[in-house]
Parts: structure tokens; sequence; C-alpha cells
């Protein structure tokens, strides 16, 4: 954005005497705009003067508030890679029917497509090139060396925390292009995103916001509205009383440092960009919440309603990764995100069953983690012929004749496949006693062909099982996937 002199000269010569133009967060040079719904423009100017705003074939005016506050609303808008500039001015009243023009700025260089954001912790922050060797995406100095993909935008925010909302959060809009992607840069979930995003949908302009930061939780991350007619495991949360004098004796539960209090990186990183028209915003968090499974999906609630209300997008979607296999399986944690997704109909789950690293929390293969979010929003946001894009989920089991048989939903067939061609994967079962035995898959052949749309699973350690489960044991990866390619998460199910 740039200041531009006024062209009537008596204008410039009072001008001084006025505030100037403040734009907000998302418009700065290189933005993108949300394409299909009304766009909100908002900023700062002297209090009671006209601001207008003129981008493409649209002209629209308001007066700015007592505190100098304005917004106005671009109409909906196609789709555009055209380079076109916004012009921001602000007047007065002046002689007769003319106004004198006090200040006048341009946002240059800006297109209309799809817009999302990008938040959590450490997973998504995990940048997709720089920082340290081992915290960051193991391809990324290969596809940021290659791309250039000047019609894809990223905005990169600072790691901030803020007792009350700002007003300023990013490092402005940068191209994909090899020279944007030096030092501690973009999130490598969210750049695989938006590269799926625009190579699927044509060349349609994507721009993306980055607002992630490790060893964060949920609870910092949701704004204070999102809490509104919460449910009651959460209450504490929402009452908590935020400081900045942060001492160690207030550390409880997930906050365990005054930049994980609730609503602090929603007020730093992501309030200045509200109400920014947007399609929705992927997310990849849970770690730092893992002690707490039973009040999960309450927060996951209260996050995307919060967002929603903020973002003024009562559509608003959120796609978001489940935990991948680390030294622990995440049981209790990926129930809570499962049950999320399924009383949600805005959201839906990238499982990661089968990408973990049992020695790194930080795997380093985010690209897949990208696509299987990805083709969430191809299918329901953008109407792609996507046969299936849930991953299976367990529907019912019966115990006969020693065996498990069971149905899952969204699933038709099934393969098996382990780097080492194995073709039992980590599933168990249990009798009245509660002792878990590994269970063999029944249905499947040498090749990992399974025969059916069931699972049918047998322990000769357990004669008459109760119980089924599947990934449980610490330190087992997925090794199950549909017809869709798409692979079973860990769940565990029976008496």
């Amino acid at each position: 954005m740039r200041k531009l002199t006024t062209t009537v000269a008596v204008a410039a010569a009072v001008s001084s005497a006025f505030a100037k133009i403040e734009m907000g967060t998302p418009f700065s040079d290189g933005a993108v705009l949300q394409r299909g719904m009304e766009v909100p423009v908002w900023g700062r100017a002297e209090p009671g003067s006209k601001v207008t705003v003129e981008f493409a074939d649209a002209k629209v005016s308001t007066t700015a508030c007592a505190e100098g506050c304005w917004k106005v609303k671009l109409p909906v808008m196609e789709a555009s890679a055209e380079s076109r500039t916004m012009t921001v001015t602000e007047a007065r009243d002046g002689f007769l029917w003319f106004d004198d023009v006090t200040d006048e700025a341009e946002v240059r260089d800006v297109l209309v497509g799809e817009v999302w954001f990008a938040s959590g912790q450490s997973n998504m922050e995990c940048p997709i090139w720089g920082g340290s060797p081992r915290y960051r995406d193991g391809a990324g100095a290969l596809v940021t060396s290659m791309d250039h993909l000047p019609n894809i935008r990223f905005a990169k925010n600072d790691r901030k925390w803020s007792v009350e909302p700002r007003r300023a959060a990013s490092q402005g809009w940068k191209k994909f292009e090899p020279a944007s992607f030096t030092g501690y840069t973009l999130s490598a979930v969210a750049y695989y995103y938006a590269r799926e995003l625009y190579l699927a949908l044509g060349g349609v302009p994507v721009g993306i916001v980055d607002a992630s930061w490790g060893g964060t939780n949920i609870d910092a991350w949701t704004p204070r509205c999102g809490y509104e007619d919460c449910d009651p495991s959460i209450k504490a949360t929402a009452e908590w009383k935020v400081t900045d004098k942060w001492d160690d004796s207030m550390k409880k539960g997930p906050v365990s440092g005054p930049q994980q209090q609730p609503t602090v990186l929603f007020n730093a990183m992501v309030s200045s960009w509200a109400p920014m028209a947007m399609r929705g915003f992927i997310w990849y968090q849970g770690c730092h919440n893992s002690g707490e499974p039973e009040s999960y999906a309450a927060k996951m609630h209260a996050l995307l309603n919060g967002w929603s209300k903020s973002f003024e997008n009562p559509d608003l979607k959120l796609y978001f990764v489940q935990l991948a296999p680390w030294n622990q399986n995440w049981v209790g944690l990926v129930a809570a995100q499962n049950k999320f997704a399924a009383e949600e109909p805005r959201a839906a789950i990238a499982v990661t069953a089968d990408v973990g690293n049992f020695d790194d929390i930080h795997p380093n293969n985010k690209e897949i983690v990208a696509k299987r979010l990805a083709i969430h929003a191809l299918k329901r946001d953008y109407g792609f012929d996507i046969a299936e894009d849930d991953s299976p989920t367990f529907a019912s089991v019966e115990f006969k004749d020693g065996a498990a048989v069971m149905k899952f939903d969204h699933a038709t067939g099934w393969y098996v496949y382990a780097p080492d061609r194995s073709v039992e994967p980590a599933f168990e079962v249990a009798g009245e006693d509660g002792e878990w035995k590994p269970a063999k898959l029944q249905n499947v052949d040498e090749n990992g062909i399974v025969k059916g749309s069931e699972l049918v699973v047998r322990s000769d350690a357990v004669p008459a099982p109760v119980k089924v489960r599947y990934l449980v044991k610490p330190r087992t990866m997925g090794t199950v996937y549909s017809q869709a390619a798409l692979p079973l998460g860990v769940f565990e199910t029976g008496k």
C-alpha cells in the first residue's frame, strides 16, 4: 500500500490536520480477495470523514465513526488473476457539491480468488523451508526452488500474544516464488494446501494466511465469543481471567505459559484479519490438549463458533488434521476429534494414522496431510466429483464364531499396505477378562487385497472376543486403507 498526494492543492494544504487512512490488516499490496462473497474492507480515517473504496467495477462509500473506524462491503466478484488496484479516498465536505480530498491510499496488485487461513501448533507451524534441519518439510527445499506460482499469495503472522485484540498482525502478502521462501517461513501444510487448490481449480488465485505457534493450546486460539453458550465442561476456560502480569503459579492444565491463556493468540494473530471474507480455515493442533480429551470436542466447537462469529461467516469451514502416531497414538484426543467431526457439518477430518514418526513428533511429510485436507474442500466447497473424501469410520461390530466382523461407513472396499509388505495390521481383540491380544485380519490375501466390505479379525488367544480396537497400542502405524486410498484411523469398541 502507498499514500498519494492529493490532486487539489488546497486539499493538500489542509490534509495534515486530518487523520491519514489506515487500511485493515488484509489490505496490503498483493492481497487476494474472496470470490463469490461480499468482501468487507475496513480501516481507520478522520472521524466523520467520507471514505470511498473503488475496486474493479465497484465504488462504495461510508462515513468514519466517531472513533475513526470505517467499513464497507464490495459486492460479490468473480475470480480474477488480473492485477488490479484498490483505491481508498478520504474526504470532507467542501465548497458547494465538491468534496475536499484529504488523503488517498492504493492497494496494488490485488487478485480475486479463494482465501483460507491456517492455524494451530507446531505441526502446522512446521515450515516449508528454513528453520532447523529437523523442524521443516522434507521436500521443502525442492518445491520452493521450483515453484513459480505468483497467483498464490501468502501472509505470515509473527508470534505474538495479547490480552486485548490487536489492530495489525501480518508482514504483508508474498508470492509463491523462490525469493519468498527464505528464513523461517510459511507453514508447509499451508503451502501444499494452497498449491493443491490452485492446481485443482485451474489457476484460480489462492491466498492463505499462516497464524501458527508451536506448543500452543486450542484455548489461546479461541475468541471470547466462541465460549458463548458453550458446553459446561469448558466453563472454567470460558471464565479464565486473562492477564499480562503472568507468573508460573497461574499454570493450570494446558495453560502453562502466558501465550497459552484463553483468547490471547486469537487477539494477537487472528483478530485483526476479521471479518475478512474467506472460505474457511485449516487446523493442526491437539498435542498440547492431549491431557483433557473429555473436553476437547467442546473446545473445537467453541473454536469454530468463535471464528465463524468473528469473521461474520456462518458457513465458515474447518478442515483439521488428526494427530499422527508418535511415541503414543493419542487415543483419547483422536476420539474427541472424531466426535467433533461427526457432530459438526462444517468440519471434516484428515486422518494421518499412516504418516507419523515414532521418534519425532513432527513428521516431515506434510504434502500428504495437505492433500487429505484439500479433498474435503474440493468435494464440499468446489463441487468436484470425488466419490469419497472421508476416511472410514467405525459403524458396528458383530462377534461370532470367535471373530470380530466389523462394518464401516465411507468404505466399500479395502487394501492393506505396509513398507515391509506385511498384511497383519495392528488389530487387537479382548475377551471378558479385558486382556488385549493381537488379532489377524482373516479376509485379506497375500497381496493385501481384502475380500468384501467388512473387516474380519480373529485371535487364537481370545476364543470369545467382546472388544476390538485398532492402533491403540503405542508405536503402531496405520496400514489399512479404503478403496479411496484413505487410511483407517484409531478406534476402540465393544463391551
